[in-house]
Parts: C-alpha cells; structure tokens; sequence
C-alpha cells in the first residue's frame, strides 16, 4: 500500500458520489480514488467522469479484481452489503461497508468472521462516530462531565411518499424506516450505553410488512434508559438529548452529523460546543474516509472509532426491534 491508500467505490448511486466528493475534497495525498463499478457500466463511466476517476466498471467482480484497489467502499443498499462487502473481502481488499451493516446480525457476523480469517481491514460507515463533535461530546461523557447516564433521547424521521414498488416498502430489500433511519439513534444509544439488556418496541407497518413508524424504549441494568424514534412518515425533529446525574448534552439539530451540541450543568451557564471552520461544501464524511486511511496506513485491521464488536451489538439491537415489531425479511430465513 505505500504511502497511498487507493480507494474503489462500488455503486453510484447519491451516498456514493456525497462520499466520494467528501474524499476527493480532503485534498489529501494519503488517499485517492482510482476505480468505480456498477452493475451498469453506463452508470459507472458517467460517475467516473463526474469525478475524475481513472477506471469504470460493469461489474462488482471487475472492481475487486483490480490490483491497484486497496480497499472498497460499498455504496449500495444495505440489502447487497452482505454479497458486496463479502466478495470484497474474498478478494483480499479492505472494506468500508455503508450502514446498516447488513440486513441482520447473522450476516454482520458471516462479514466480521471472513475479515478477521483473511485479516482484513472492516468497518460500518457510521460516519457519526468519526464527526468531532460526537468524539468531543463522548469525552465530556467519559471525563464525568454530565455524570452518570441516566436517559438517552434520540430520532431521524422524515415524511415521504413511498409507493408499493419503493425500496422502503420492499422486505426483500431490507425496507422501513429501521434500517435506513432508526440505525442512527440506535447507534447513539449503543456509543454512549452499550448493548441493552432490555428491548421494547412498537411500529405502524406497512401493507408489505416493513415499518413506517417506530418507537423503541431500551434499557440497561445500570438504570439507564434511551427513548428512540425512526419515520419515514413523520418530520421528527432528528434531535438528540444525554442526560446525566450531573448536566445534559443537548444536540438541537441532526445529531447524526452535528454542527454544534449545548452542554447543560447546574450553576453554570449553558455552554455551546462548535465546529471550526472547516472546507466549504464538505457534509461531514471526511471524517470516516480520514479514519479509514489512518487505520489502513497504521496496519490496523478495525477502527477504534468504530469498532466491529460495536456494530454486531447494533445488529443485535435491531435484529431485537424487528422481533418486536414483527417485520421480517426473506434473508432472515437463509
């Protein structure tokens, strides 16, 4: 690998090209993008000439077949993780797999066992956990800074108008807000609290079985509690609060790639965290590519930011939600 750390983006579709402008963005000698595949090669040579990328791609196998392609950042649904992110890592590459990780926990695992057996770098693309923000608010939180945890609030919703044949309303292609939506407050939860020892949760579900609107209440021994919401029916205010024996964390806007958090403690004036200034038009995931490269030129083979134990914790959680709610897919069943 050198100094360079070559980078392949398989599909093309929207997160792909925000991820890939993010990266080329960073100007950074470190990294670059020097192939990209789809399963249509039309869609592959215009999103290469969009940005400058060397080679295009018809196929998946085509893009893990090249040599010059260090790891693959897998952009498609999280219904293809799993055959992606796997033919990947069969290939020897490193991979950065979008999230949710995988439909479920028993695909999550099947990914986590193939990279550590062919010792291969692995990690979820939950950019949050990279943002400086989070990192800065999980310091406070572990230095005492709001005392022990008591509740975690958190949603991400959105009113849409899906029909029958959308993604979001096809179980075969991991649909509802779940998966999409709801894996940004569980993850929240997960980062501050861990894995919870109790899960309960309720949803509206669609005609075809995927979830529209859900609820969920987890709780851990400890005492601690998380309220989490996830819609693709409903404007949620996709804010996120942390409230501790001794303050609150507030985040009053996309907590999922935040701007700026309030920190709350009694006798004292509320304190605003900001981010500095930073290259216009980036929308954040720089962070996870920046992480991704620095593992990979350390000879890591996971991310502390975003360890792999913790995703198969996140699966688990929502594999849980899912029981709960009665949304089933077909690959469950595999």
């Amino acid at each position: 690998m050198g100094g360079t750390v070559r980078w392949g983006v398989l599909a093309t579709g929207g997160i792909a090209a925000t991820f890939t402008g993010d990266l080329l963005a960073m100007e950074d000698p470190a990294s670059e993008v020097v192939a990209v595949a789809s399963r249509a090669l039309p869609s592959a040579r215009a999103f290469a000439e969009r940005f400058g990328i060397e080679r295009a791609y018809g196929s998946w196998a085509e893009l893990v077949a090249d040599d010059d392609v260090d790891v693959v950042y897998v952009a498609t649904p999280h219904s293809a993780h799993r055959e992606a992110a796997g033919l990947a890592l069969e290939a020897g590459k490193h991979v950065l797999c979008e999230k949710a990780f995988t439909l479920n926990a028993r695909e999550a695992g099947e990914l986590v066992d193939l990279a550590r057996e062919r010792g291969l770098f692995l990690m979820e693309a939950m950019w949050t956990y990279c943002n400086p923000l989070i990192r800065r608010m999980t310091e406070l939180v572990r230095d005492g800074a709001i005392g022990e945890i008591r509740t975690v609030q958190a949603d991400f919703g959105f009113a849409g108008t899906f029909g029958a044949e959308h993604r979001l309303r096809d179980p075969a292609l991991g649909g509802g807000a779940l998966l999409d939506l709801g894996v940004y407050p569980v993850s929240f939860a997960h980062l501050l609290l861990g894995e919870p020892d109790r899960v309960q949760a309720d949803a509206l579900l669609s005609p075809e079985g995927v979830d529209l609107n859900t609820g969920m209440l987890l709780g851990w021994e400890s005492g601690a509690t998380a309220l989490l919401g996830c819609s693709i029916v409903g404007d949620l205010p996709t804010v996120a609060s942390v409230t501790g024996t001794g303050g609150r964390i507030d985040f009053p806007q996309r907590f999922f790639h935040p701007e700026r958090f309030v920190l709350h403690r009694p006798g004292r004036e509320p304190e605003e965290v900001i981010t500095g200034p930073g290259p216009q038009g980036l929308t954040g995931m720089q962070f996870e590519a920046a992480e991704v490269t620095r593992a990979l030129l350390a000879g890591e083979k996971e991310s502390p930011l975003v360890p792999l134990e913790g995703s198969l914790a996140v699966m688990r959680t929502l594999d849980a939600v899912r029981d709960r709610i009665g949304v089933r897919y077909p690959a469950d069943t595999l």
